[in-house]
């Protein structure tokens, strides 16, 4: 697994030599410089890709533009050396990338009939195809071939959103929608061992009971309309991911521990909304629908709908909220730090400083005797943390702590 650890430390303490942490060094700095290659590489691939595409304008030139880089592309792949490869790479994903985004925008702009069907259609073709040639390395180039079938994949899942969107389909089709996207997002950056694919499973996952983001100007806004579903569905996900990173090697648990920590992160966003709102559960799936129309009697008759059933529906204030949040950030702070869990153990950190802050102004801005009570009781918390801590030491070694 991978560790955070003072060299010098361990190599003053006598754990393992001057020889070892100089090599443990060289492989973190080694591993840092190439993310930071890669992530230069790939930006300068989408910029590049976007701005030909609506530059050229045209479907033939832009077919014509990216045959013949991907033709290039693959001539340096299979004839140049070493030191040439990455512009090979470059110019094949650019050609490529030319020819999907291409006939995308061609098809979205000029057969808006069909897009849906033929984008589901093509893609799900290249994604199949290229994740075949990818898991048999037929042709020895593996980040090209992995991206292409990312490439594939957006096309196929943007033509079925595009269906489901032309068709206005709502309701438990577009959540499965959304489910089968993050399956896919999760399956292809576990296959391909990109951790970013995979992190980004998490949107389609969380938007399937409508929780996301939404953007004006100079605000950037998030959205839980089921607080208390969504974090019982990000609480699922958490401990399946726990689950498998305890069970499985480094390859698959990597991908387990970033989803997890993702998955936290929206639970507490969550957690933050019904802090502030409170939650009637439900109300969004199983109460009145909104009117399609406003107009006066459907804005009466739907308050008086949603009213009724928020008479018999579940609610949990905003104080429970906070109250609920706050004991369980203590106990993921201290099950985090027992288990050496750092992604978990700096997201409870940060999410309680960010409940700490916004209580502060929100509930607690003119009664400074809260701060008083709550300061009091985090220090008998802390030393019965510290006991607990030295107990389970004293198990694990037999020996007094």
């Amino acid at each position: 697994m991978f560790a955070v650890a003072d060299t010098d430390g361990l190599v003053a303490d006598g754990v393992i030599t001057p020889e070892a942490a100089r090599e443990i060094e060289a492989r973190s700095r080694q591993a840092m410089v190439t993310l930071g290659i890669n992530t230069v590489l790939c930006l300068g691939i989408l910029s590049a890709t976007g701005g030909l595409i609506f530059w050229l304008q045209d479907p033939l030139a832009v077919s014509v533009v990216g045959l013949m880089l991907l033709a290039g592309g693959l001539g340096v792949l299979a004839r140049g050396t070493e030191e040439f490869r990455m512009f090979g790479n470059a110019a094949v994903l650019i050609g490529g990338g030319m020819l999907c985004g291409g006939g995308t925008v061609e098809l979205v702009s000029n057969h808006e009939q069909i897009a849906g069907q033929a984008l589901t259609l093509l893609g799900g073709l290249v994604m199949g195809v290229a994740a075949y040639v990818f898991v048999r390395d037929f042709m020895g180039v593996r980040f090209v071939i992995g991206a292409v079938a990312l490439m594939g994949l957006a096309m196929h899942v943007g033509g079925l959103g595009y269906l489901i969107a032309y068709n206005d389909v709502s309701g438990l089709p577009a959540s499965l929608f959304y489910l089968y996207t993050a399956v896919l997002l999760a399956g292809g950056g576990w296959l391909l061992d990109v951790r970013l694919v995979t992190a980004l499973a998490i949107a389609p996952f969380a938007q399937m009971l409508d929780t996301g983001t939404f953007y004006f100007h100079a605000a950037y806004v998030f959205y839980s309309p089921e607080s208390t579903l969504s974090i019982v569905q990000m609480a699922v996900l958490l401990l399946a991911c726990v689950w498998v990173a305890g069970r499985y090697d480094e390859r698959v648990a990597r991908h387990a521990r970033i989803l997890s920590v993702l998955a936290f992160v929206v639970a507490n966003l969550c957690a933050l909304v019904g802090s502030l709102w409170g939650d009637v559960i439900g109300e969004t799936i199983w109460g009145p629908a909104e009117p399609e129309v406003w107009s006066e009697g459907a804005w009466d008759a739907y308050t008086r709908a949603r009213d009724a059933y928020r008479e018999t529906a579940l609610f949990i204030s905003e104080d429970v909220y906070s109250i609920l949040w706050a004991v369980a950030l203590l106990a993921l702070l201290f099950r985090a730090s027992h288990r050496g869990n750092r992604g978990l153990f700096n997201t409870s950190l940060v999410f309680g400083v960010i409940h700490a802050y916004t209580q502060m102004f929100e509930s607690f801005g003119d009664e400074p005797l809260a701060y008083v009570i709550g300061g009091l009781a985090l220090i008998p918390i802390a030393w019965g943390m510290w006991r607990f801590d030295r107990r389970l030491k004293e198990r694990a070694t037999g020996l007094p702590v």
